[in-house]
């Protein structure tokens, strides 16, 4: 169900894309990760031999959704958002959801550990794709989005909290709501992030550090001190392939969240620079299939998914370069991770389906 031959080509432009920033992000783990692996579970590649199976399933998963006609996730849409509300109650109920650092994000299966906010941003981005397309009323976008939003702040996951919002955000102002209940929408999300803020002294300790970070250097300050330096040392052209000296433990979350900033200290500006013209030139493509996507459904899937990637690569960059509070969220087709590796190759093989039909 769901199969049908495609009669153009898919856009190569963007599979080539995906595959190069695919290869990317298994080099950087495989670099960025080994003093960590090694001191954790006394085996450098482990973390690499990790990310290689997810890579793989993730290719598998690109190449079955870019073969599955895209309407067919529009008749599955409300069931499949029905199964992320379930997921993301399911995540918080003790013996279910598994705690670590702090934060209940985890399903655990057996060895593995599945992070359902990954499949409630695709979840969300296609539900708002298939009532958009049927021109229905605005508060059929708002409500769904609070829900999700409400749902992943309890974990709680800031971070992920705000690309859904901001990616639902994109969806909804394209589809040409009333500005005046967009705006004034837009102004209680913002008062409603600012109170969540106040109200954690986890977050507001991460603002306070991002507003005054020459304060408690060895403390609250430690994390971006670490980035900055390595962002530093890197220079013009970096310290080479391999090199990085914050990545033997002295940067946090070297092969995750700031995956970048190791990337950023061996090749230099010019690697980095690179890398974020390849999620340009990603999120160009994107748009270009939404543009000229057959129908309004696919249009604003596209968009949405788009959005998703830009979004996320946006603010682990702006946070890895002290431009916004630290978030804590992977970049795409980078950082070390299954469930957001092979939700977006997923979705990637999605926006391939559509650019095949348009």
């Amino acid at each position: 169900m769901g199969l049908r031959n495609q009669k153009q080509k898919i856009d190569k432009k963007l599979f080539l894309t995906t595959v190069l920033l695919v290869i990317i992000g298994l080099i950087a783990v495989l670099d960025a990760s080994a003093p960590q692996a090694i001191n954790v579970f006394g085996d450098k590649f482990y973390l690499f031999k990790n990310q290689l199976v997810w890579g793989l399933v993730g290719f598998i998963a690109l190449l079955i959704s870019s073969k599955i006609y895209y309407k067919f996730w529009e008749k599955i849409a409300t069931p499949l958002f029905i199964i992320v509300l379930v997921s993301l109650v399911l995540v918080l109920i003790p013996g279910i959801g598994a705690s670590l650092l702090g934060a209940r994000r985890w399903i655990s299966v057996g060895p593995l550990f599945f992070q359902p906010s990954e499949f409630a941003k695709f979840g969300l981005i296609l539900f708002l794709a298939k009532f958009m397309s049927k021109k229905e009323a605005s508060i059929v976008y708002f409500l769904p989005l609070v829900l999700v939003s409400l749902l992943i702040m309890l974990e709680p996951d800031l971070g992920t909290t705000l690309i859904i919002v901001l990616t639902g955000a994109v969806q909804i102002f394209i589809s040409q709501i009333n500005l005046l209940q967009y705006s004034g929408v837009g102004i209680l999300g913002g008062l409603a992030v600012y109170i969540l803020i106040l109200l954690s002294p986890y977050r507001k300790d991460r603002l306070l550090t991002f507003l005054e970070q020459s304060t408690d250097p060895l403390g609250k300050s430690y994390h971006i001190r670490q980035i900055l330096l390595g962002l530093g040392s890197g220079g013009f052209f970096g310290v080479g392939l391999g090199a990085s000296r914050q990545k033997f433990l002295f940067l946090p979350e070297a092969a995750t969240d700031s995956i970048f900033a190791v990337i950023a200290e061996e090749v230099g500006f010019i690697g980095a620079f690179g890398l974020i013209a390849l999620f340009v030139f990603y999120v160009f493509r994107a748009l270009k299939i939404a543009k000229y996507a057959p129908d309004d459904f696919s249009k604003y899937l596209a968009l949405g998914i788009g959005s998703w990637v830009g979004i996320q690569a946006i603010l682990n960059i702006a946070s890895m370069t002290a431009l916004v509070p630290l978030t804590g969220i992977p970049l795409p087709f980078i950082s070390y991770g299954g469930s957001s590796l092979i939700m977006i190759m997923f979705a990637t093989g999605i926006l391939l389906n559509i650019s095949s039909k348009s």
